[in-house]
């Protein structure tokens, strides 16, 4: 079984930065999927951005929200795969979920049910 721990979640200032990170473990991850999905207070759950590798390709996709100030990428050797949040606004405060599927794709699918196994979420607060 997959299990998914995030960290680095926190209290920032708008216009700041942050990376949230996701450790997976429990199995080989050779063609795989992961995302990163939000849910603020009283709202649906929504995706963030994606990343999908194969033997010889990796993909990403991104919400039209946080292009150009969020980036996905993964640590190969250490199964972890992290989401650096630049200029930071009050509206992306929410928890903040991994979530992984066990296949490559093109293009990271962006529906929540797309995903297998979830985190346990973090934090991200921005104030204003």
């Amino acid at each position: 079984q997959v299990q998914l721990v995030e960290s680095g979640g926190g209290l920032v200032q708008a216009g700041g930065s942050l990376k949230v990170s996701c450790a997976a473990s429990g199995r080989t991850f050779t063609s795989y999927t992961m995302g990163w999905f939000r849910q603020a207070p009283g709202k649906d759950r929504e995706f963030v951005a994606g990343i999908s590798w194969g033997w010889s390709s990796t993909s990403t996709s991104y919400a039209d929200s946080v292009k150009g100030r969020f980036t996905i990428s993964r640590d190969n050797a250490k199964n972890f795969v992290s989401l650096q949040m630049n200029s930071l606004k009050p509206e992306d405060t929410a928890v903040y979920y991994c979530a992984a599927r066990d296949n490559y794709s093109n293009r990271p699918p962006s529906r929540s049910y797309d995903y297998g196994d979830w985190g346990q979420g973090t934090q991200v607060t921005v104030s204003s």
